[in-house]
């Protein structure tokens, strides 16, 4: 059972190992910096290329605190916390630059019940008990920091959290000393055994203290899948009654250090994820390779070549994506080279800017407009306030009423928009009522996204964001 445990171990690891990297030596002669991501001086890894270590030697020590038996170790009868200790060795191996398999051997001691088993009971009733370990599991080993590092961060790279779970063969001797200060032997188990299989999970944070030293400290869940592991005997003695209890398990805190084996530089486990992408041009011509940076030129010198460029006659002086499209940072239509105001959304007839809106509201024939939204919102914007006071004014100055119709955009479900139009409409309604105007004078209507000012947003996606905010209003007709 442990052999094919391992081989299905192996086997599951192999394919992400064509996903590992390697850094080549730039034409100095050195190797990349590798407290950095986003080096440029890799290539695909091979066997006969590799630049990096992959093997390594950790080891550590801690406290196992059990936390779900009969006798624990948190907060027993009397109120006492009783600590144990653990320590670990393990050789870890790096299949890519984001997993890895450790094989690792864990010994230990936990103290669990009413006192320490160094001590004299407190009193006849009470029960404390310890437990020593031996097990020997094997680890898978995610990294997680370089599994979903963007490949354009630069920053220092020393810190890494890291997951880790796996199973193996656990031995235990279980000592219980009761309330008369007799200590026994409670339960033994021996390794590699049926019984013996146990569970193991967590996480680790690691630092990169240098190229050969990282230290790590690890919080690990532990499963024995044994009821008998806390020294209370078997499953239905006195202390060990609830028979649904079929796991005693504890928590193992453990402070590390890795000692990373090999001849090179750097280890695979601190190099860039996606570094493979980069290829250093200066390390191409030190091997005198002919070097064509764009085979059709760049027509609109923005720095893409035309082989990718989607957009050939960008602006001079534009800034461009990396699909060479001019940047047009508020979605207006207007890009950011003429859009004197970048951040804001306009019409493309005042230059990207919004039309200022603040006099009275306009009355088009029976229509007053002017009170817009922000994306599935309801909430009436302070820059509306003028625009709603004006409404107010006007709307007691007359002898009509009115009714207040909410729209939106056309992006959502048509009965989402048109519970978000009826909102709309009626927290302007509420906002004019508590500003003075009567409420006979004043219907709530919402309409959804049938009442478009600008029809042709439909989809969003075919108009620049200042038509589709203005679609998202609210507005007055005279009845």
């Amino acid at each position: 059972m442990k052999l094919s445990l391992a081989i299905v171990a192996f086997a599951l690891a192999i394919p992400s190992a064509t996903y590992a990297q390697d850094s080549t030596a730039v034409s100095k002669g050195e190797y990349p910096n590798t407290f950095s991501s986003g080096s440029a001086n890799v290539s695909p890894f091979t066997s006969q290329s590799k630049r990096f270590n992959d093997w390594s030697i950790s080891a550590g020590v801690g406290v196992p605190l059990l936390q779900s038996a009969d006798l624990t170790s948190i907060k027993n009868g009397n109120g006492k916390n009783l600590f144990g200790y653990s320590a670990y060795l393990s050789i870890d191996k790096a299949i890519t630059h984001a997993f890895g398999i450790n094989l690792q051997y864990d010994k230990g001691e936990t103290r669990q019940g009413w006192f320490n088993t160094k001590d004299s009971a407190p009193d006849a009733t009470a029960v404390g008990a310890r437990t020593q370990y031996d097990a020997i599991s094997i680890l898978g080993d995610i990294n997680f920091s370089n599994l979903l590092r963007r490949v354009d961060n630069h920053s220092p790279y020393r810190w890494a959290l890291h997951g880790y779970a796996g199973i193996g063969t656990i031995a235990y001797r279980a000592y219980q000393k009761d309330g008369n200060n007799k200590q026994r032997l409670m339960t033994e188990v021996k390794p590699f055994q049926l019984g013996s299989m146990f569970m193991q999970a967590g996480t680790g944070l690691k630092f990169k203290v240098n190229r050969r030293i990282d230290i790590e400290g690890r919080l690990m869940y532990v499963v024995t899948g044994d009821d008998e592991f806390d020294g209370g005997g078997d499953a239905y003695s006195a202390i060990n009654k609830r028979s649904e209890q079929v796991s005693d398990n504890f928590f193992n805190a453990t402070l590390g250090v890795s000692l990373k084996l090999g001849k090179h530089e750097s280890h695979v486990m601190w190099h860039d994820p996606l570094q493979e992408i980069y290829y250093k041009l200066d390390v191409l011509a030190n091997k005198n390779q002919d070097i064509e940076v764009c085979k059709k030129g760049d027509a609109d010198n923005d720095g893409v070549c035309d082989d990718w460029d989607r957009q050939l006659d960008t602006p001079a002086g534009a800034r461009v994506d990396g699909a060479g499209v001019a940047l047009d940072t508020d979605l207006d239509g207007v890009i950011d080279l003429y859009d004197k105001c970048v951040t804001v959304p306009g019409p493309v007839e005042n230059n990207g800017c919004p039309v200022a809106t603040t006099g009275p509201v306009v009355e088009t024939e029976t229509k007053l407009e002017g009170i817009e939204f922000d994306l599935n919102s309801d909430r009436i914007l302070p820059s509306n306030t003028p625009i709603l006071n004006n409404a107010v004014n006007y709307i007691n100055s007359s002898n009509g009423s009115y009714s207040v119709i909410g729209a939106t955009d056309t992006r959502g479900t048509d009965a989402y928009n048109q519970k978000l139009s009826e909102r709309r409409a009626n927290n302007v309604k509420n906002y004019l009522i508590k500003n003075g105007v009567q409420t006979g004078k004043l219907q709530a209507i919402g309409k959804g996204e049938k009442d478009l000012k600008y029809p042709e947003c439909e989809p969003a996606t075919k108009c620049p964001e200042w038509k589709n905010r203005a679609n998202r209003r609210v507005y007055f007709e005279a009845k």
